[in-house]
């Protein structure tokens, strides 16, 4: 795509799933990148640790450089320092990847306070905190910028025991659009991608389960749940200058979750 060679991206939380998906489809564009992950080396489980090397090596096959960066977008000293890190080690930094994220299940009647300021804190204040930092180094370099925020369909769907999780979201779908409006005439791009029901390792608990995996797909309109690479390659386009009059939107990548399956039949009036 258009605009991606020799840029330098900053993904968070792309140790496994759509961020390490992102990672690779950015490399094979010819971005440079930089991966994210929260634990610290000596605490970070040899799985994990192997999984970022494995996709340094094929990001580094792209003929880019690649960079690990420890950093909990929950502590904004951590963020300044992985945005410094990825200036300082790979030059620049063009493109930010707000793809960090968690989730807590309870009722909404039992959730505590701690938790609930938890899931806000990565998802939604970690989110904001690394594209001010990212917005700093553009405007000081004077160069233009791209921020792509992951939010998911629960931005706008209602999620009953997630009521953090889809706050978080419903509050970066407004983050996208008023960054994007006060940093258009920057030259600074803000949009999302909302993912739907996709095939990751934090959902192995029903995609690996072949009558819940039904279910969800139950609700699907066409029929599947969508893939890593998928959601990748929409991130892709919307960095590149193919979207260069893009800006201020979030893409719903859902298979049509977003329309209302249950009236694929006239029920009502």
């Amino acid at each position: 795509m258009k605009g991606l060679k020799g840029k330098t991206a900053l993904i968070t939380g792309a140790t496994s799933g759509i961020g390490q998906a992102i990672a690779i489809r950015l490399a094979q564009e010819g971005c440079h990148v930089a991966i994210n992950y929260r634990r610290n080396p000596e605490s970070a489980e040899d799985t994990q640790t192997q999984a970022m090397e494995k996709a340094c090596h094929q990001m580094e096959d792209c003929g880019v450089r690649s960079l690990i960066v420890q950093g909990d977008v929950s502590q904004e000293v951590d963020i300044i320092k992985m945005v410094e890190t990825t200036i300082e080690k790979l030059g620049s930094l063009d493109i930010l990847i707000n793809n960090a994220g968690i989730q807590t299940e309870s009722p909404s009647h039992e959730v505590e306070t701690a938790d609930f300021d938890r899931v806000l804190n990565v998802n939604l204040r970690g989110a904001f905190l690394c594209a001010r930092e990212t917005i700093k180094h553009l405007l000081a370099t004077n160069r233009p910028g791209v921020i792509i925020n992951i939010s998911s369909v629960h931005e706008i769907i209602p999620r009953p025991f997630y009521a953090s999780y889809s706050i978080s979201k419903g509050g970066m779908g407004n983050l996208t659009k008023t960054l994007a409006l006060e940093y258009a005439q920057q030259g600074i791009r803000v949009n999302g991608i909302a993912p739907g029901a996709t095939v990751t390792p934090i959902n192995d608990d029903w995609t690996n389960d072949p009558e819940k995996r039904a279910v969800v797909e139950s609700h699907i309109p066409m029929g599947r749940a969508g893939t890593t690479e998928e959601m990748a390659a929409a991130v892709a386009f919307l960095a590149s200058d193919e979207a260069a009059y893009i800006t201020g939107q979030t893409l719903f990548i859902d298979g049509g979750l977003t329309l209302y399956a249950d009236f694929r039949e006239a029920w009502s009036a």
